[in-house]
């Protein structure tokens, strides 16, 4: 279970006052949604109490046994809702938390998906990073634990990675709130922004199966119109994801998650 920021950190945080326990109902228009996900120990829960501060809400997720937490925030009279995922290492695998991570930002449609990755093990992490920009094209990447990564020799050239997976990157060490504005101007520019970023995707392509997935691609948008992100499904199906299989034998494949809109308490 997530737990807030103390009170008496709120005089020195720099984030804005409504992560820390104001209404705002009145001057908050309709909510962006953030999906938080990462790799376990990126200090993802960190991220998500400093953004959030005391708007928390805490359950399962619908029909599971999985914790869930969601907080917000207001920003310039917008209300962001931040969902915090399971933290998982892939998105390929059936393990139940790594099946609600994935359903989410494919079905889910976050506006903007923050990723959380760790700074003393950048290269680790990026697996996870580039299985979701496969998926998503509205991303910012969290580069966390800074502090511990220049204490052990470790510099990131935040510009030249965006650069490389043209999504921002922000270096953050969110236990002392460094990089926190920045991160917040981020996640409003992605969210509000007309046109996507353009994220470095990694070819699909597989020689031997290229024709099956393209037949399965075309039968899948047949059944399902406005499917996002076939070619991935279609892959997934060809290895035998018993998961993904199974909402397409009960036709619930590309139905939108909105339970993430919860009611976040003062």
């Amino acid at each position: 279970m997530a737990h807030p920021c103390p009170p008496s950190a709120c005089d020195a945080c720099s984030l804005p006052r409504a992560t820390q326990g104001r209404s705002d109902r009145d001057t908050a228009t309709s909510p962006w949604v953030v999906a938080l996900a990462g790799n376990p120990n990126t200090g993802k829960s960190t991220v998500f109490n400093r953004l959030t501060g005391l708007r928390q809400h805490t359950g399962n997720w619908p029909g599971k046994t999985i914790a869930r937490a969601e907080g917000s925030f207001v920003l310039r009279g917008q209300r962001y809702t931040l969902v915090d995922l399971p933290g998982t290492y892939s998105l390929r695998s059936a393990s139940p938390d790594e099946t609600v991570a994935r359903e989410f930002l494919l079905f889910g449609r976050p506006n903007v998906t923050l990723m959380v990755a760790d700074g003393t093990c950048l290269e680790r992490n990026l697996n996870l990073v580039l299985q979701i920009l496969q998926i998503t094209d509205r991303a910012v990447l969290c580069i966390n634990l800074m502090d511990e990564a220049r204490a052990n020799g470790i510099e990131i050239d935040a510009r030249r990675l965006a650069g490389e997976l043209g999504v921002p990157v922000v270096l953050c060490a969110a236990r002392s709130g460094e990089g926190m504005d920045a991160l917040l101007t981020q996640v409003e520019a992605v969210a509000q922004r007309a046109e996507a970023p353009q994220p470095r995707q990694v070819k699909l392509e597989i020689p031997v199966l290229g024709d099956a997935v393209k037949d399965l691609t075309a039968r899948l948008l047949a059944r399902f119109p406005g499917l996002a992100n076939p070619g991935w499904i279609a892959l997934r199906l060809l290895e035998g994801d018993q998961t993904v299989a199974a909402r397409v034998a009960d036709g619930t494949l590309g139905g939108r998650i909105t339970d993430h809109a919860a009611e976040i308490r003062p």
